[in-house]
């Protein structure tokens, strides 16, 4: 049977209101076009999941997002289900933390649209991602011109107050941040304007192979990538062939050091220590990958074991994803009615 599409009661002005925020909003974006890797962890799920009884935190699956590129759909479908497990074993609450797949609210959509009427051509096309793709000989999609007004629309819905990316999307967030302002000054005040809040640890975890570039689903090859759910034999291969710098002793410098540097950081990083005070307990550059291994295995096996529970209670993961999508649907819906009322969509 075909889905009857939403009808949205008669707007008034107490419905069109932005609603008082009791608590911060901050809302998180989770792409599945690959699985989420230590990077991931430390910088955006361990803080989110620290702050979930404190903060009004959103973690969403933003599978329209993987669809600007070529995909096979079967793994789009799988990594979506994969995604959502890892993320609830490495402790997200959904029942605290507002936990959904993105498609499964058509807001998301509906917004997008209502947005891309407030947005230039302009602004869409300068965004760095696009540009840089653009400029290659391989045939693009124009949902990779509009997805940044789309994650516009998926801030937006939220209301949320802040939203912790990487220097990468911090564009991103410039153009919700510019459009929420004209909807605003044109229309009225409809949108809370979002900020961006850039992780320090994010930031600091890097490829193992080149330490220059940072850990992330977009590097050439896996060799750099701790990803949650590698499997200690292959976590202590990639450390091993970790590089490393000139000379053995173990100092804390990222401009002289990279390679030992990044290791020390990433070692505190799971630790919660500082990698100056870090660098203190090794003597030489196997020591140190020693302790390294040891620590990410560690926190990496109770990830590994709630994740098979999860994956084998799919009942448990489809009611997780249902009533999530219920209580963004129900927030969501409010924020569209806001929108298409000040855009002229309502009487």
């Amino acid at each position: 049977m075909p889905t009857m599409p939403t009808v949205l009661p008669a707007a008034t002005e107490a419905s069109v209101s932005i609603p008082s925020a009791t608590t911060p909003r901050r809302l998180s974006g989770f792409k599945p076009t690959g699985r989420l890797h230590l990077g991931n962890y430390l910088g955006a799920i361990r803080p989110m999941v620290d702050a979930q009884t404190t903060i009004d935190s959103v973690a969403m699956i933003v599978d329209l997002h993987a669809m600007t590129v070529e995909h096979d759909p079967a793994r789009l479908r799988s990594l979506t289900t994969e995604m959502l497990a890892t993320m609830i074993a490495c402790g997200v609450d959904p029942a605290t933390t507002l936990c959904y797949v993105q498609s499964d609210v058509s807001q998301h959509a509906e917004l997008h649209y209502v947005l891309e009427c407030a947005t230039g051509y302009g602004e869409a096309a300068r965004m760095i991602q696009f540009r840089q793709k653009a400029a290659g000989h391989e045939p693009i999609r124009l949902s990779l011109l509009t997805y940044p007004v789309l994650m516009a629309a998926d801030v937006l819905l939220h209301d949320a107050d802040e939203v912790p990316v990487g220097d990468d999307q911090t564009q991103h967030i410039e153009l919700a941040r510019d459009v929420a302002n004209r909807f605003n000054t044109r229309y009225g005040k409809t949108f809370v304007v979002p900020r961006a809040v850039n992780p320090a640890i994010a930031a600091r975890v890097m490829d193992l192979a080149d330490p220059t570039g940072k850990m992330g689903k977009s590097a050439a090859s896996d060799a750099g990538l701790i990803y949650l759910l590698d499997r200690p034999d292959l976590v202590r291969r990639k450390v091993a062939r970790a590089v490393t710098d000139a000379g053995g002793d173990v100092v804390y410098d990222p401009d002289r050091k990279p390679g030992v540097s990044n290791l020390l950081e990433i070692l505190a990083a799971c630790e919660r220590d500082e990698p100056s005070i870090t660098a203190r307990r090794f003597d030489t550059y196997a020591e140190l990958k020693d302790a390294l291994t040891q620590t990410i295995v560690d926190t990496l096996r109770p990830i590994q074991q709630r994740f098979a529970e999860l994956m084998a209670d799919s009942r448990y993961l489809d009611e997780v994803r249902r009533k999530g999508a219920v209580r963004a649907q129900d927030r969501a819906s409010q924020t569209v009615r806001r929108a298409k009322y000040a855009i002229g969509l309502m009487p």
